[in-house]
């Protein structure tokens, strides 16, 4: 199969603009189901401001939130694909340009700066922006794309621990527990918070980034991690921190974990949370054509 870099380009526009602008149904529904549970007045009254919010924005084309986030485009390729006449690099540069494209012609804030002088392209791109990570998969078919604008709400609100192995998953927990009541509400509760077990340090904060971005829903594939996400899930809504840190049941739709293989004396584990406002938009590209999703 080849793909003209030109149809890349053009999802990679069009997924930034859907990610800002449509929240996918598996957090609505994680909404609805907090609402249902919230015992504390403030906390409904809260997360009735934030549904009414989404549904305004959504109905009048509006962005959710905004912050555009750093661009993080994440694509899966299938077998015998190819990139009209390039290679990764073809595939890189399309990305790359449709994000321009997207912050330039919609238009949309520009929320990408320079470290040291700040300055600001106004293109929501810059030195290793947008955050490209590919991966292959035998079953999989053509290419799939998915776009996450991460929010410095929810980014500036990340940890790393390098844990003991003998302090055991006990540590792990009393560890993302502190790291919830750290934010607090900074991450504009509640959230999906993700945590990486495992790894090197930056494979672990890795697996905590696609943890947090997670539909809501999944599980970790593996059993102890799955048996650890729902100790944490009801750990964290005890706490009281609430929607926007103002009291409640209502701090997190849930706690995502992903696992890596670590070595005998490591025990490393991450955190990192989404905000409310969990946004992500995906595409795959076949033969047939350009389907959007979630």
């Amino acid at each position: 199969m080849r793909i003209d870099p030109k149809t890349i380009e053009n999802v990679s526009k069009e997924l930034y603009i859907r990610a800002l602008k449509i929240l996918p149904p598996d957090v609505k529904r994680g909404f609805d189901t907090l609402a249902a549970k919230e015992t504390s007045s403030t906390a409904q009254n809260v997360l009735g401001t934030m549904i009414k919010n989404i549904s305004i924005a959504e109905a009048t084309e509006n962005l959710l939130c905004q912050d555009t986030g750093i661009p993080i485009y994440n694509v899966t390729i299938g077998r015998g694909v190819q990139f009209g006449e390039g290679d990764g690099t073809a595939l890189k540069a399309a990305l790359r340009k449709g994000c321009e494209r997207a912050t330039r012609e919609h238009p949309l804030r520009s929320s990408i700066v320079h470290p040291l002088t700040r300055k600001n392209e106004h293109t929501s791109c810059g030195i290793g922006v947008p955050v490209i990570y590919i991966d292959h998969a035998d079953a999989a078919e053509g290419v799939t794309v998915e776009m996450i604008p991460k929010g410095s709400g929810s980014e500036n609100n990340s940890w790393l621990k390098m844990a003991l192995p003998a302090e055991g998953v006990d540590a792990i927990k009393t560890f993302v527990v502190d790291c919830v009541l750290d934010a607090g509400g900074k991450t504009c509760p509640p959230t999906i918070i993700g945590v990486g077990i495992g790894g090197t340090a930056d494979l672990c904060v890795h697996l905590a980034k696609i943890a947090a971005t997670r539909a809501l829903g999944t599980q970790c594939a593996d059993p102890e991690g799955a048996k650890l996400e729902t100790e944490l899930s009801e750990a964290v809504n005890m706490l009281g921190v609430g929607p926007q840190g103002l009291g409640g049941d209502s701090t997190a739709f849930a706690v995502h974990v992903e696992l890596a293989a670590t070595h005998i004396t490591m025990n490393p584990v991450a955190v990192n949370m989404q905000c409310h406002s969990a946004r992500r938009a995906s595409a795959t590209i076949t033969d047939a054509g350009v389907t959007y999703g979630f």
